[in-house]
């Protein structure tokens, strides 16, 4: 059966960030009920100076009511046309009666990382866009924290509808996991120290299926499985004393993959001499956020690109060849 998940999987992550909107019209009032109350001032007393730490804890009011509807009006309108299109452009065959599939056992469950990596980075640029609009960081994190579950499980819905696929339980537990990983490391250090990341190279197995796989190194990108290595990189100066040399933009990565899935049926893959195989990685890793500078723009560009693995040595071990050392992995 053709499956066309990895494809979908992007859309999802690209509709933007409109699961934002849900609730955001509270947000500008309550803050100041978290403030600890100031006594009242006696009759020819002079008012009383409040605490540093209350005006520390006072949100910025005019950030947040200039910047938070310009945040959310740009998602709803690119999460909501993006569905929109999905909905009319993608999927313009036959509808069925919403339904499950279980493909929990395809392509090594490398699409499964996908969806967690996903999650996870849209739930991350939600809570640092909440707190660039200036909502208070508990609510940036508990209102942005699920956002990467939220942008991706409606993909499942239209899966549902499709009677050559169907909505699937696993995809759903993926990003939903992307999501508690986000926030639990905020709850837990007050920010990322275990990055999910992608890299990705070319294989020989698109040009064997190239309308599954893909054709052009777009598509291949998306949809050849076989290509996509995901990476948890360790920020382990973190957990170093202050006083560690170790350079924080450096960090051990380990990273998983798969190779000769040209199908999902293990009888077609085989009727072609192929025998998937899962493969394990250890490398490093640069911490693009940890890179120092002033300019505004190449920050923007280090938080984006902080998603990626870069290429770098790695050792790798799979059950076919056992150790294999490379110089540059992609």
């Amino acid at each position: 059966m053709v499956s066309f998940q990895p494809l979908r999987q992007l859309v999802g992550r690209l509709a933007g960030w409109a699961a934002l909107t849900a609730g955001l019209g509270t947000l500008t009032t309550p803050a100041a009920a978290q403030l600890p109350r100031l006594p009242a001032p006696e009759a020819g007393a002079s008012a009383p100076t409040p605490p540093a730490d209350a005006a520390a804890a006072r949100p910025d009011t005019t950030r947040l009511s200039r910047r938070l509807p310009l945040l959310a009006g740009g998602l709803v309108v690119t999460y909501s046309g993006t569905m929109y299109l999905l909905s009319r452009g993608w999927y313009t065959g036959e509808r069925s009666r919403l339904h499950w599939f279980n493909d929990l056992s395809e392509w090594k469950q490398l699409d499964k990382a996908g969806h967690f990596w996903g999650a996870f980075h849209e739930s991350r640029g939600a809570v640092d866009m909440l707190r660039w609009a200036g909502v208070p960081e508990r609510r940036a994190l508990w209102y942005g924290g699920f956002v990467g579950f939220l942008l991706q499980s409606p993909i499942e819905l239209l899966d549902g509808r499709d009677p050559a696929y169907g909505a699937s339980a696993t995809d759903l537990a993926a990003n939903l996991l992307g999501s508690v990983g986000l926030i639990g490391q905020q709850l837990a250090w007050n920010e990322v120290r275990i990055m999910p990341k992608y890299s990705f190279h070319t294989t020989p197995y698109a040009k064997r299926r190239p309308n599954v796989l893909g054709r052009s190194l777009a598509e291949q990108h998306l949809k050849d499985y076989n290509g996509q290595t995901y990476w948890l990189c360790a920020d382990v100066g973190a957990w170093l004393p202050a006083t560690s040399r170790w350079p924080r933009w450096l960090q051990p990565a380990v990273g998983y993959g798969a190779q000769q899935m040209v199908f999902n049926d293990p009888a077609a893959n085989a009727a072609l001499g192929l025998r998937p195989y899962r493969q394990y990685y250890l490398s490093l890793d640069v911490d693009l956020r940890r890179i120092p500078t002033r300019s505004k723009l190449l920050k923007r560009v280090f938080y984006v690109a902080s998603i990626f693995h870069l290429p770098a040595p790695a050792l790798e071990w799979n059950r076919k060849r056992g150790l294999v050392a490379h110089g540059l992995y992609y």
